[in-house]
C-alpha cells in the first residue's frame, strides 16, 4: 500500500509542473562580452553570437586552425644523457640538482589553437527605438535566436550551426515586408585578403608558423609567419553568401549590402588546409577554397526549412538520449534572465531547474565540439576568441584533455569519444620517437604534460624554459588509455577493445616497463616523479621533482590492472600479463601520511600550498577505480581526508573533479556543496564577482578565465551521483543529495553497456528499468530493498544498501520497484 502510494504521488508530480522544463538560455540585453556570448557549433566550425540590434558580431573558429605543423624531430638529442644523473640527485635527494638536470630534458612548447574570424552585421534602421529585446540559446535544438522591436517590427535572427550540412546559417526576418538592410563584413586576426566569388564574400588567410604560449614571452617574435620549409603554417578561407527574399544585394571587397529585403539568409562556410597531424599543412594541405566552396554549393540548394530539419534530427539524435528532472517546489526561476538567475543562485530559495540546465549544458557542448576526425575538444572546446589563447588552448594531458571526456559514455554520447581516441593513435607515433628521442627507450611510447593538433609529446619548455613541476610528466599515454579500455567497459565492444585499445594500451605498458626503477627497499618506483604542478618542503626549500608521487604509481596501478584484465578478454599475452603481475606485486605502496590523509609524495612532505587545485594523488579514486569505500575503506578514509585537508574551494575544474571525487566516496551532499561552488557567478573584470572558480553568465566555465572542462566534468559529477557502475556492479543514486528530493532521470549508461532510467521520491529510489544492449549478468546496489518485476527475486542486504544479481537477454529491459 504504502508504495502504490508513493507511485501515485510521483504520477502526479509528472502531470503537474514536473516535466522537464525548456532548455533555454536567454537574456534581456545583448552580449557586452565574450563571456556574454552564446557557443554554437556542430563540433568543427564554432560561434559566439553576441545578439546585437544595430551590430552584431558572431565570433568564428574552425576546430582544425592552429598554428604550426607537423612535430620536428631531434630538437634535443641530447635529453637521454641527463637522466641517469637527475635519477642519482633524486635518489640522493639532492632535488635542487634534479631540477636544473630536468630543465636539460624539455623540448619546445606546443601550438596554439587560433581564432578564424569575425562576422559583423550592421543593420540599419530610419529610427532605432528597441522594445521587447530578447536571445536565447536553446540547447536542445542548439538553436539561438535574438528577437527584438525596432519602429513597430518586429526582428528575429536565428543561428545554427549544422552538421549534416557543415555549414554555419544564420536567418534575419521581420514580420513586415522589405524592412531588412543591413551590411555584413568579415575580419580576422590572422593573416588575411579579401575579394568575392560568384556574390559570395571568401576571406582567405594564413596561420603563423608558430605562437608562443600567453604565458611565455621570450625577447623574439611572439608571433611568427615566416616559414622558408614550406612546412608550417596552415591555409584557411571563410565564405560568406547571402539569399534575400525581395530587396537588392551588392557583394564587393568592403562586404555584403542588403536594403530593403523581406527575409535575409546568411551561409557561412570555413575549411582549412589541414591534412593530418604529420603532413606539411602549406605544401601538402587539401583545398580549403574546394572544401569550403563545396560545402557551401550544396547548402544552397536547400531551403531554410530542410537545414533547419537536417540539423535538428542530427542534433536530437544525440541530445535527446538523457532527460533529467528534479522536483523543485520553490519559485519558477526560469522566467528570469540566466545571469539574474545566477545572481539569485545560492540564496535561500533553490533553482533545481538551473542545475538541470546545466549538467544538460555541458553535454550540449560536448556534441557541439567533439564531432571531427582526431581533433578533440581542446582546453576551451572550439570557442576561441584570442590570438594567443590561454594556455594555448591545447591539449593539457595531466587532467583536463581528459576531463572533457568523462561524460561522454556516463551520459550517453560515446560516439563523442572518437576524435580523442584519433589523437591518442597519433600521439602512439610521435610518442615513440619521444621515447627515444628524451629518454632513450627503444620500447613503446609516450606522452608528456601537453599535445596539440600535431600530436605534441616531448616535455616541453623552449628547451630549459619549462618548470619541471609540469612540464617534465611522461604519465601522459598512460592516463589517456584508460578512455580506450573505459569505451571498452561501457559498449562491450571486443573489435574495439582488440584492434585499438589493447594495442595502445600495450605500447604505453611497454615504455612503462622500462621507465621504472628500483629503490633502496626494491620497490618499483618512477623517477623523476611529480605531482603535477605542485611544490613540496624539502626541509625549508621548496621543491617539486621526487621520486614514485602518488599519482604516478596509481596510474600505473591502472594501467596494469587494465591490461592484464582486457588481455583475459581477449585470451591473449598471457606472458607479458605475467610480467606485469609481477611488477604489480612489487610497486610502491600506497602511504598514509601523518594527518591520515593519502600520501601525495615519496615521503610524507609538508605542502607548500595545503589547498593547492590539483588533487593527483586521489586518482585512484577518479577517475580509476583503485580506491573505494565498498573495495577499501580504509585507503577511502586516507582519501577523505585528503579532500577535507585541501578544503572546497579551488578553480573551476578543480571543484568540479572534487563534484566527482565526493560522489564516488558515496557523499552526495559534499559533492552538492560543491557542484553549487560551480554556478557561482563569475565575471570578466570584476572583484564583486569572484575569481575562484565558477560560471560566467553564459554559463561557461570560470577557471577563470575560460576553460571548458569544468562545465564537462560538472556534467560527469551529477551523472556519478546518479549512477556509478565502476565496481563492477550498478549503483542506482550512489550519492543523491538531499537537495535533490524526487527526480527522474533517463538514458544514462553503466558500464555492461546497460541504459539506466530511475525514478526516485523523498531521497529514495522508487523504481528503474534497466536496458541491457549486450546482454550478460548485472549486479545492481540500491539504497532501499527492491524487487525484479516478472520475477521472483529480490534483493539482499548488504554492508552499503540492497544488492540484486540476475541474468539478462541483450535488447530486453528489466525493471525494478521498491519494496
Amino acid at each position: 500500500m504504502k508504495n502504490c502510494i508513493a507511485v501515485l504521488i510521483f504520477s502526479l508530480l509528472a502531470l503537474h509542473g514536473f516535466s522537464q522544463q525548456k532548455l533555454s538560455l536567454w537574456y534581456n540585453k545583448p552580449a557586452e562580452v565574450w563571456t556574454e556570448a552564446l557557443p554554437v557549433g556542430n563540433g568543427r566550425l564554432g560561434g559566439m553570437v553576441f545578439g546585437g540590434v544595430t551590430n552584431e558580431l558572431i565570433q568564428l573558429n574552425e576546430a582544425t586552425l592552429w598554428s604550426g605543423g607537423p612535430v620536428k624531430k631531434n630538437v634535443n638529442i641530447q635529453s637521454p644523457d641527463y637522466l641517469q644523473p637527475l635519477r642519482d640527485a633524486l635518489f640522493k635527494t639532492d632535488y635542487a640538482k634534479a631540477n636544473e638536470l630536468a630543465h636539460k630534458m624539455q623540448g619546445l612548447y606546443s601550438e596554439s589553437y587560433l581564432p578564424l574570424g569575425d562576422l559583423l552585421l550592421k543593420q540599419s534602421f530610419a529610427d532605432v527605438n528597441v522594445t521587447n529585446y530578447y536571445r536565447d540559446l536553446d540547447i536542445q535544438d542548439a538553436v539561438s535566436v535574438t528577437k527584438y522591436t525596432v519602429n513597430g517590427v518586429n526582428y528575429r535572427r536565428e543561428v545554427f550551426v549544422s552538421a549534416p550540412d557543415n555549414i554555419m546559417v544564420v536567418r534575419i526576418s521581420a514580420d513586415k515586408e522589405k524592412m531588412i538592410s543591413l551590411h555584413l563584413s568579415v575580419k580576422s586576426q590572422l593573416k588575411y585578403h579579401l575579394q568575392t566569388d560568384k556574390n559570395m564574400l571568401v576571406l582567405k588567410g594564413k596561420a603563423p608558423a608558430h605562437v608562443e604560449p600567453s604565458y611565455y614571452r621570450p625577447k623574439r617574435e611572439l608571433i611568427v609567419y615566416t616559414d622558408t620549409a614550406g612546412c608550417r603554417g596552415m591555409r584557411f578561407e571563410l565564405l560568406v553568401k547571402a539569399v534575400t527574399k525581395d530587396g537588392t544585394t551588392v557583394t564587393d571587397t568592403s562586404g555584403i549590402s542588403i536594403n530593403n529585403a523581406s527575409e535575409v539568409i546568411l551561409y557561412l562556410s570555413a575549411a582549412t588546409s589541414f591534412n593530418g597531424y604529420d603532413v606539411c599543412p602549406d605544401k601538402n594541405g587539401k583545398d580549403e577554397h574546394q572544401l569550403a566552396t563545396a560545402y557551401l554549393e550544396k547548402a544552397v540548394q536547400k531551403n531554410y526549412a530542410s537545414l533547419l530539419k537536417n540539423h535538428l534530427d542530427d542534433f536530437h539524435k544525440y541530445f535527446n538520449r538523457v532527460s533529467l528532472k528534479l522536483d523543485d517546489a520553490k519559485e519558477d526561476r526560469t522566467k528570469l534572465p540566466t545571469d539574474e538567475r545566477l545572481e539569485q543562485y545560492g540564496k535561500p530559495n533553490s533553482d533545481l531547474g538551473l542545475e538541470a540546465l546545466y549538467f544538460q549544458y555541458g553535454r550540449y557542448l560536448l556534441i557541439s565540439s567533439s564531432r571531427t576526425p582526431d581533433v578533440p575538444a581542446n582546453l576551451q572546446g572550439i570557442w576561441n576568441k584570442e590570438l594567443r589563447a590561454p594556455w594555448s588552448s591545447n591539449y593539457t594531458t595531466n587532467i583536463n584533455v581528459q576531463m572533457n571526456y568523462w561524460p561522454v559514455e556516463s551520459t550517453n554520447l560515446s560516439e563523442l569519444h572518437q576524435p580523442l581516441f584519433g589523437l591518442i593513435k597519433e600521439l602512439s607515433v610521435t610518442g615513440k620517437q619521444t621515447a627515444k628521442e628524451f629518454y632513450g627507450i627503444n620500447k613503446g611510447w609516450v606522452v608528456n604534460h601537453n599535445s596539440d593538433i600535431w600530436a605534441l609529446s616531448n616535455p616541453v619548455g623552449d628547451i630549459g624554459q619549462g618548470d619541471p613541476q609540469w612540464a617534465n610528466w611522461p604519465m601522459g599515454a598512460n592516463w589517456l588509455t584508460r578512455h580506450l579500455w573505459e569505451h571498452y567497459l561501457f559498449t562491450g565492444d571486443k573489435t574495439f577493445l582488440q584492434k585499438t585499445a589493447y594495442p595502445l594500451m600495450k605500447g604505453a605498458a611497454e615504455f612503462t616497463l622500462q621507465w621504472l626503477v628500483k629503490d633502496e627497499s626494491g620497490h618499483w618506483v618512477t623517477a623523476p616523479s611529480t605531482s603535477p604542478e605542485n611544490d613540496f618542503y624539502d626541509g625549508t626549500k621548496k621543491a617539486s621533482m621526487s621520486v614514485a608521487s602518488t599519482m604516478d604509481m596509481s596510474i600505473v596501478r591502472d594501467l596494469f590492472h587494465n591490461i592484464i584484465a582486457a588481455g583475459k578478454i581477449l585470451g591473449i599475452d598471457k606472458n607479458f600479463r605475467d610480467t606485469l603481475l609481477d611488477r604489480l606485486n612489487k610497486l610502491y605502496p600506497y602511504q598514509v601520511g601523518s594527518k591520515g590523509q593519502l600520501q601525495e609524495w615519496y615521503r610524507d612532505f609538508a605542502d607548500v600550498d595545503p589547498h593547492h587545485r590539483h588533487t593527483s594523488h586521489l586518482y585512484a579514486l577518479h577517475p580509476a577505480k583503485e580506491i573505494s569505500p565498498l573495495t577499501t575503506p580504509a585507503l577511502a578514509q586516507a582519501a577523505k581526508k585528503t579532500l577535507e585537508l585541501r578544503g572546497d574551494d579551488g578553480t573551476g575544474w578543480s571543484l568540479a573533479w572534487k563534484v566527482n571525487m565526493w560522489a564516488r566516496l558515496l557523499d552526495g551532499n559534499h559533492a552538492y556543496r560543491l557542484f553549487k561552488n560551480l554556478l557561482r557567478l563569475t565575471k570578466e573584470n570584476s572583484t564583486k564577482y569572484g575569481s575562484g572558480g565558477g560560471a560566467y553568465p553564459n554559463l561557461l566555465d570560470a577557471h577563470p578565465p575560460f576553460q571548458i572542462d569544468g562545465n564537462f566534468a560538472g556534467t560527469a559529477g551529477v551523472a556519478e551521483m546518479l549512477l556509478q557502475s565502476q565496481n563492477d556492479e550498478i549503483h542506482l543514486l550512489p550519492a543523491l543529495p538531499g537537495a535533490w528530493k524526487t527526480g527522474v532521470v533517463k538514458g544514462l549508461v553503466a558500464r555492461g553497456n546497460f541504459v539506466v532510467d530511475i525514478t526516485w521520491n523523498n531521497g529514495e529510489l522508487n523504481t528503474s528499468k534497466v536496458l541491457s544492449r549486450k546482454g550478460g549478468n548485472c549486479v545492481i546496489r540500491t539504497n532501499r530493498a527492491v524487487t525484479l518485476k516478472g520475477q521472483n527475486l529480490r534483493s539482499q542486504r548488504s554492508s552499503i544498501g540492497y544488492v540484486i544479481s540476475f541474468k539478462t537477454i541483450a535488447g530486453k529491459a528489466y525493471e525494478l520497484s521498491a519494496l
